[in-house]
């Protein structure tokens, strides 16, 4: 009786937790609900890709993007330390749509993020909804009860770190081959290693990660002279001049934000369509291999959330770089197991 008795207690002392949890982190509850169907609904209606690979429709080229995926994986695994996951097995067919929504906030006059705090990977600069609708309730809120400067982007691709199995979305197959390899093992390199509330890490690391081991992948199955190769590279450095261009912008935006601290609304607001009409023209004066860049304020206005994001992906390449070379002369394998083994991962 005594056992029966404390199995009670015990049952309904976790149910009253719970209850009193679901009250007082609601919003909470009810976003992970939304979250855990939205994903549930990408991982169910997932397909094997050697299933993907037979579907009448599924087109030559189609084909082959598949096939680069698990040569990426296969490569990722084997020559740069990334751990073995059965994530990338599957593709989810998005129907030409995007499949998740990122809002992103950040202050009017200062490089502030709004930040979201999660259970188990802490705060991130960023919340991600499957459902559009849900994710312009959240931006209106937040631009119009915290008076933030709000922005929505779509996500082409993410990692659950190990939670789900991760599929293909069929709007990747789009990239171009050196891309593709590289955004794979971008989404890889986070589930290997995640640092809890160390997003700008987390990030710019996946990045380097992902460019370099895309080299070295089209470098062993082409060749390094290749143009293949010649290629990619000249992509990259076309998106090093245009990530290096808005890293100084940035900074100079973010200088002038300090300047104006203590000048009346009015004049911060001046100033700050002042400095950004300056990065808007100098930016044209910029030159690109290819067409992918040109003009791209042409019809974009600059925002801080553009510049938080830029930040949070790209500052610390240079510092990364000079790691890779100066403590593990350029062997990316080898760094990768050392920062494995130096930081707690998720």
């Amino acid at each position: 009786m005594k056992v029966k008795k404390i199995l009670k207690w015990t049952g309904l002392s976790l149910l009253l937790i719970i209850i009193v949890l679901g009250v007082w982190q609601r919003e909470l509850v009810a976003y992970g609900w939304l979250q855990l169907k939205g994903q549930l609904n990408v991982v169910n209606n997932a397909i094997p890709l050697e299933e993907f690979i037979e579907l009448p429709t599924t087109t030559e080229e189609q084909k082959e993007k598949v096939e680069i995926i698990l040569e990426a994986k296969s490569f990722a695994f084997d020559e740069l330390g990334i751990n073995y996951s059965d994530n990338y097995s599957t593709i989810f067919d998005q129907e030409g749509k995007p499949s998740m929504y990122v809002v992103t906030a950040c202050e009017l006059y200062y490089f502030k993020p709004r930040m979201w705090k999660f259970p188990v990977v802490g705060s991130l600069p960023y919340k991600g909804f499957f459902d559009l609708e849900k994710a312009r309730e959240e931006a209106r809120r937040i631009k119009d009860e915290e008076k933030l400067e709000v922005n929505i982007r779509t996500a082409g691709g993410w990692s659950t770190l190990g939670w789900f199995k991760d599929p293909v979305l069929s709007n990747m197959l789009n990239r171009s081959e050196g891309d593709l390899a590289s955004l794979i093992i971008h989404e890889l390199t986070h589930g290997t290693l995640f640092v809890k509330d160390s997003v700008t890490f987390n990030e710019n690391l996946a990045s380097f990660i992902g460019d370099k081991g895309a080299i070295m992948f089209l470098e062993k199955k082409y060749g390094k002279g290749s143009h293949q190769v010649i290629e990619y590279k000249q992509s990259l450095q076309d998106e090093i001049t245009f990530k290096n261009y808005m890293l100084l912008a940035a900074q100079h935006l973010d200088s002038a934000y300090k300047a104006m601290r203590e000048l009346p609304l009015e004049e911060k607001e001046e100033q700050k369509a002042s400095v950004l009409q300056e990065i808007r023209t100098n930016y044209d004066t910029l030159t690109f291999v290819s067409d992918i860049y040109q003009g791209y304020f042409d019809e974009r206005t600059p925002q801080n959330t553009f510049f938080m994001s830029m930040l949070r992906y790209n500052s610390q390449q240079q510092e990364l770089e000079r790691q890779l070379q100066t403590d593990f002369g350029g062997d990316l394998l080898a760094y990768l197991t050392y920062l494995k083994k130096r930081f707690p991962s998720l």
